[in-house]
């Protein structure tokens, strides 16, 4: 008899304040606090943690091709050890190839964008990838869709 694993990456009661307290860097703390306050006005929508490391925004319904389906954040970032991750839109990379370019340093792969420290990225960019990949999520910017 098979068992389907339960999703880990699902909404929690924990307190988004005290997790980000607890980033032991004390940039990656203050970043975190930036981004959270960014992506709430950015989704209009308040961060609730999701799973033990991520921090969310709202929330959408998806259906893989397996028919496997979920829910996930709008966006969601996570201030890890090395890098702040930010997490948007699968082929946001090809999608908003133009708006990368303004961004400043960054590293992309599958739905994450990396950031080593947010005073050396382009607010404006980043904030116009976090409005269109919610946009995406919420079936709005269909014409971005592949």
């Amino acid at each position: 008899m098979a068992t389907s694993k339960k999703p880990v990456t699902v909404p929690t009661e924990v307190s988004v304040d005290d997790f980000l307290a607890a980033v032991p860097d004390e940039p990656r703390r203050a970043d975190g606090g930036r981004l959270r306050a960014l992506m709430a006005e950015v989704t209009g929508e308040p961060a609730v943690m999701w799973g033990p490391s991520i921090v969310g925004f709202g929330s959408y319904h998806y259906t893989y091709d397996s028919g496997r389906t979920g829910d996930g954040p709008l966006v969601g970032f996570s201030p890890r050890k090395q890098h702040l991750v930010v997490y948007l839109v699968g082929g946001f990379e090809d999608r908003y190839a133009r708006i990368l370019e303004r961004l400043g340093p960054h590293r992309a792969g599958k739905g994450c964008l990396y950031l080593k420290r947010l005073d050396t990225v382009d607010e404006s960019a980043l904030r116009e990838l976090i409005d269109r990949a919610a946009r995406v999520h919420q079936g709005v910017d269909r014409a971005s869709r592949r």
